[in-house]
C-alpha cells in the first residue's frame, strides 16, 4: 500500500511539472504583432520550446555533476544525479 501511495505520488508531482513547462510556453505562444499562435503554428512553436526548456535543464544538471571533492560524476552515479536533477527541474 505504502508503495502504491509513493508511486502516484510521484507520478502526481511530475505532471505536476510537465503541465507547468506547458503553460510556460503556452505565455510565449504568441506571434510578432502579440496575437495568440494557432493551429500548426502553435504546435511547432510548443514542440521547439518544450525541447529548449528540456534541453537547459539538462545543461544546467550537467554542471551540477560534481562530488564533494569537486571532480564530476560518473557512470552510475552521474547517471542517477541526473535523474534526480532534471526531475526537481
Amino acid at each position: 500500500m505504502k508503495k502504491l501511495l509513493m508511486g502516484l505520488l510521484a507520478g502526481l508531482f511530475t505532471a505536476s511539472l510537465c503541465f507547468a513547462q506547458a503553460a510556460d510556453c503556452e505565455s510565449k505562444a504568441v506571434s510578432k504583432d502579440g496575437k495568440p499562435l494557432a493551429g500548426a503554428a502553435k504546435a511547432s512553436f510548443m514542440k521547439k520550446c518544450q525541447a529548449e526548456n528540456k534541453g537547459s535543464a539538462k545543461a544546467a544538471c550537467e554542471a551540477k555533476a560534481m562530488d564533494k571533492n569537486g571532480k564530476a560524476l560518473a557512470g552510475a552515479a552521474k547517471a542517477s544525479f541526473m535523474k534526480k536533477c532534471e526531475a526537481g527541474q
